[in-house]
């Protein structure tokens, strides 16, 4: 099973412990406070362990997102798929200091197609909290069109759907 994508610019690796006080620190951060955050610390532990319990038990997640040639972590991005989620999502949590560098973009489209090659995702949204400006822009530079009809995991969630590789063009 792969284990590392590989872009332009970035490595992204399946999470380790390493990854656990940057992981941590932004979930515990008012930063994170649109992806379920802004918790104390046993929370916000609580989280990184089930992302990567989330490997373990579906073989795929988040990727710790990291620069070529370096492992400290800028984020995760990457397939998630908990129980109980409505439809397969690519989420994305870039850590602060990290932002406004195309690094989400870039993570975001190698795992789209990882997910699509070797997961064989068909359907893929992605979950943003309504009043996350930023997150939604990125959706929207991705191709992703907004559907009000489906289903999300909770009332602040808006829903992104991911064009199919038909809709993108032979271009891309």
């Amino acid at each position: 099973m792969t284990q590392i994508l590989t872009t332009e610019h970035l490595t992204l690796r399946r999470p380790g412990p390493q990854d656990a006080a940057a992981t941590t620190a932004f979930y515990m951060s008012e930063r994170a406070r649109m992806a379920g955050g802004n918790l104390q610390r046993p929370a916000a532990w609580r989280y990184f362990a089930a992302m990567l319990g989330h490997w373990d038990i579906r073989g795929y997640g988040l990727w710790a997102v990291t620069r070529t040639g370096e492992d400290t972590i800028l984020g995760l991005v990457g397939p998630y798929f908990p129980d109980g989620w409505p439809e397969t999502e690519i989420g994305w949590l870039i850590f602060d200091g990290s932002e406004g560098k195309g690094i989400a973009y870039e993570a975001a489209k190698a795992t789209i197609t990882d997910a699509r090659t070797r997961l064989g995702w068909h359907s893929i949204v992605s979950y943003i909290h309504r009043d996350n400006a930023r997150s939604i822009s990125l959706a929207e530079r991705l191709g992703c069109t907004r559907d009000p009809n489906a289903t999300h995991p909770n009332a602040d969630a808006l829903v992104y759907r991911h064009p199919s590789p038909s809709e993108i063009g032979p271009h891309e």
